[in-house]
């Protein structure tokens, strides 16, 4: 065995250097030189030298000074690069090893105090104050990797002093919001990492809400999932976190289910598995169906996998109890229990296989069991399953009786005395019911008895005014199975009304449990007029109007569920006279809006009708409240939708006028739903080609831009959308948004000015960049593929760029507006060909607006030159034999000289003689900075 060398404090430079050059090409070789370094570190710590004060640590300071001078060669090197990465790595994992060390060494001599210095401590001393002159080089690789080191070594730092802990938060706290997204990652995470063991005064900010306030509004993604998988997860941060299942980058929401949500489900303590903090147990109602319904309707499949991922995750935390599993969620709001259902049917098959629907389990049933036959069933029939389905589904006549005990069950509730106390039973027996109503719609009606059983317990209880609302589809949804056709359909649910609303002359319909449903005739009795209310005691009042009520709702569902025309089905027009009229007619604010959604169900199917009736609907526009008001507006746009020819045919003069009222409700309206309706029936207008008007499209991008829109993320979320899909689908569509841009320019800058500094507000700038990328004929390319023969409009911003130049000749134009519209010549494309009328308009207006309105802002200036450089490069060919004169002898081009010729050469006219307005705050900077790109999926962010 070879002696051991001894050691010389002389080669502890070399020594040092050569661990450093092992260490950066493999982390295998991290462990056995952390030893080694350690080694080196402890007998440099000996040698001391004598002094008045105590020993200088020499060694200690010549081991410190070599190690900090081996991590400082580091330091300049650009990210990327791997071997830099192993070398911090390994610098933190030995600040790690060291303190380990140390406690080790505590532990045994117990007489030695917490608060002494020693070698790791002060090693971790100079590391980090070296590390905070780095933290505001000038240069963004020195301050990413300085924090870089900081970042590997803070979760490892021992017993440090106040001073040094206060340094190390507050340059942490400043490179947080560093304009370097690298550098905010790694102080994202080191600053993580201090949160749990911070003790900040009041007045301070807490790192943890730093920590989700960066998570929540950083821009770039990379620091958003930096911050998601670095902070602690807790009851306090789970509600951030879970607001990420909605961030703009996909990549961030895979994180939160696949990173964060599952590995928490459950914690292992002493080899037990217990409730993790995102246990769907340990969640809310509203986290679970935040986080099914964002992860499950992700457009990404990556996001959308992870959800269910997650979601088949909670089926085995719940020991893969389905029915345990369903009472996470709330099955009455809305389709989430579902879709979470639906997701475990397609990726655990071993839990789809297991399920059984014998006997035993329809005698008892509960809103989980029914809600799982209903879905399961749903799934079969979508999947096309015959053999799961045809195991699964009972006979008819069985379902019937279960339904009918079910709601004999649902009577007796009801009437209970006990009402408040059995409200609970009431809605679960309510909901069994509709479930299993639902699953009657995909039941096999081969069995004529039955069918029959069927279908006169459904006509029975939609002839009990003691069936509640919910149910009512439900059961004509059944009805609608049943009936051979629609006609008899409405002749069935005219008789329930009839029933309805004339009890004594129950007795006198016809059995029809003893006759076929084909066989029965297809006009019935009308209904009877009912009898002045002045004739009528209050509780006869009230009564009546509750039936009229009821018989309403019947009556909507029955016309939604019509495909064929008025004139077809003679039975609607008793309805029509008798319940539907005088239902508008009414005061009372319920009875009066059905009666409306009746009426605008009937002219759907009634071309007549619809022309007859459609000025009341917009009457009542102007004086209803707003719930009557979203109504009537969802009235007038289905009518118009279905009966476009009528209402904007070529030769129908009413159509300007109808748009003209909708944009006049829209501009003066305050309600947000109201507008936000308005503004999603005009799209669909415009998407579909029935409306082509300029003003529409106009009055669209006001109210985008509007501050009062600001709060109105529903039409704003509409619009956003809108605005590229009109645009790129058509280049006809960019034309029309290219006419009115300089319009649009005008309004939206004065409104921008008038605007107080404290209103939200899309500014101008904003707005003209979205408008160019909206016109970008470069993205109507795809739709034109999809036409044949349709070729793409590529001069469209040829054309917008002749509308600015034009509106550069107005002497009335403020010098920074100049400067706005002149920015934007650079942003737009400028195809290698172009129509040589166009090109030669384009350079007329140039040269003659460099003749006799010369722009004098300098900036201004060379971005105009920059253009008109472009142009005569670019077709130089083309502009090479022209000549104004012949050019003028075009007829179509009168107009073009005209507008030259009203232009007065001005040799010294200036633009600072025009007199500027004055402007709220600072916000003019903002308006006409153009240098940033617009961004559609953050426009709301940034109005806020």
């Amino acid at each position: 065995m070879p002696a051991r060398v001894a050691f010389s404090i002389d080669d502890l430079p070399a020594n040092i250097a050569r661990i450093f050059d092992q260490v950066q090409s493999t982390v295998a070789n991290h462990q056995k030189n952390y030893v080694a370094l350690y080694k080196l570190h402890t007998e440099a710590a000996k040698h001391m030298q004598p002094s008045p004060r105590g020993p200088l640590l020499i060694g200690e300071r010549l081991f410190e000074d070599t190690f900090i001078a081996m991590l400082a060669r580091a330091l300049p090197i650009k990210k990327g690069a791997t071997v830099v990465d192993r070398i911090i790595k390994f610098a933190g994992g030995y600040t790690k090893f060291i303190n380990e060390k140390g406690a080790a060494a505590r532990e045994e001599d117990e007489d030695e105090e917490e608060d002494e210095e020693t070698t790791a401590s002060r090693l971790v001393a100079r590391m980090l104050n070296f590390f905070f002159k780095g933290c505001a080089a000038k240069d963004k690789i020195i301050r990413f990797r300085v924090v870089q080191c900081i970042a590997e070594m803070v979760s490892h730092l021992g017993e440090i002093d106040d001073e040094i802990y206060t340094d190390l938060r507050t340059h942490l706290l400043e490179r947080i919001r560093d304009k370097e997204s690298s550098v905010r990652v790694q102080a994202a995470i080191a600053l993580s990492k201090l949160c749990g063991s911070e003790e900040n005064p009041d007045e301070e900010p807490k790192i943890t809400d730093i920590i989700i306030d960066v998570l929540i509004y950083d821009s770039a993604a990379d620091v958003r999932r930096a911050a998601l998988l670095n902070l602690p997860i807790g009851p306090d941060t789970l509600p951030a976190i879970l607001s990420r299942t909605r961030d703009v980058d996909a990549s961030v929401r895979k994180l939160v289910y696949h990173s964060v949500l599952e590995p928490h489900c459950t914690v292992e303590h002493d080899g037990v598995m217990n409730v993790g903090v995102s246990h769907p147990r340990a969640l809310t109602i509203s986290q679970r169906e935040q986080i099914v319904r964002n992860g499950l309707g992700d457009r990404e499949d990556s996001v959308k996998n992870a959800a269910t991922k997650l979601v088949a995750t909670w089926v085995d935390v719940v020991r893969a109890d389905i029915i345990a599993f369903l009472c996470l969620f709330d099955l009455t709001e809305n389709s989430t229990a579902e879709d979470a259902l639906l997701s475990v049917f397609k990726s655990r098959v071993d839990i789809l296989d297991a399920l059984e629907f014998g006997d035993q389990y329809w005698e008892t049933m509960t809103p989980e069991k029914a809600f799982l036959a209903r879905v399961f069933v749903d799934h079969c029939v979508s999947t096309k399953d015959d053999r799961r389905l045809e195991a699964a589904l009972p006979v008819v006549t069985a379902l019937a009786f279960r339904i009918q005990s079910a709601y004999n069950d649902l009577v007796e509730d009801i009437e209970d005395a006990e009402q408040a106390a059995q409200e609970e039973a009431r809605l679960d027996q309510e909901f069994i019911i509709g479930e299993m109503l639902r699953m009657s719609v995909n039941l096999d009606y081969a069995d004529e008895i039955g069918r029959r059983k069927m279908f006169q317990l459904v006509r029975d209880m939609l002839s009990q005014d003691v069936l509640p609302e919910s149910l009512v589809a439900r059961g004509l949804d059944v009805l609608r199975k049943l009936s051979p056709n629609e006609r008899d359909l409405i002749r069935v649910v005219v008789e329930v009304i009839h029933e309805l609303r004339d009890p004594e002359e129950e007795s006198a319909v016809s059995d029809d449990s003893q006759s076929s449903v084909a066989d029965t005739p297809a006009t019935v009795k009308t209904v009877r007029p009912a009898k002045p209310p002045q004739e009528l005691t209050p509780e006869q009042r009230a009564q009546a109007d509750a039936t009229d009520l009821r018989c309403l709702s019947l009556c909507i569902g029955m016309l939604e569920r019509v495909n064929g025309t008025f004139e077809e089905n003679s039975t609607l027009e008793g309805i029509l006279a008798d319940l539907i009229i005088p239902a508008v007619k009414r005061r009372e604010l319920v009875l009066r809006e059905r009666g409306l959604i009746s009426l605008g169900l009937c002219c759907l199917i009634a071309r007549r009708m619809a022309l007859n009736s459609f000025q009341l609907f917009l009457g009542q526009v102007q004086t209803a409240p707003e719930i009557l008001k979203l109504r009537v507006l969802q009235v007038i746009f289905d009518v118009l939708m279905v009966h476009d020819r009528d209402f904007f045919g070529q030769n129908n003069p009413n159509g300007d006028k109808i748009v003209e009222f909708l944009l006049n409700v829209l501009k003066g309206e305050e309600s947000e739903k109201v507008s936000a309706l308005l503004c999603v029936g005009l799209s669909k207008l415009m998407l579909s080609g029935m409306v082509a008007d300029d003003r529409v499209l106009r009055g669209l991008i006001t109210a985008y831009v509007s501050p009062e829109s600001a709060s109105n993320q529903e039409l704003r979320q509409c619009l956003s959308y809108f605005f590229p899909v009109y645009c790129y689908s058509s280049s006809a569509n960019q034309r029309r948004m290219q006419k009115s841009f300089i319009p649009v320019y005008e309004e939206v800058n004065k409104t921008y000015d008038d605007c107080d500094g404290d209103d939200d507000m899309i500014s101008p700038a904003r707005v003209c960049l979205m408008m160019v990328d909206w016109t970008d004929p470069q993205k109507a390319v795809a739709a034109s593929k999809r036409i044949p023969g349709l070729k793409p409009d590529d001069s469209v911003h040829v054309d917008l760029a002749g509308d600015i130049i034009r509106a550069l000749f107005r002497d009335d134009l403020e010098k920074e507006d100049k400067k706005a519209l002149c920015q934007l010549l650079s942003k737009l494309y400028i195809p290698d060909e172009v129509d040589d009328d166009k090109i030669r308009t384009l350079k007329l207006l140039m040269t003659t607006l460099r003749s006799r309105r010369p722009l004098r802002d300098a900036s201004t200036k060379n971005a105009f030159t920059k253009f008109q450089a472009l142009i005569d490069k670019r077709f130089e060919k083309q502009l090479a034999d022209f000549d104004e004169d012949e050019y003028r002898q075009l007829e179509y081009l009168k107009d073009l000289f005209a507008f030259l010729d009203d232009v007065a050469p001005n040799s010294d006219w200036d633009d600072d003689e025009v007199p500027v307005k004055k402007r709220g705050g600072n916000k003019r900077c903002a308006h006409r900075d153009f240098t940033t790109p617009p961004t559609l999926l953050t426009t709301a962010a940034a109005a806020r």
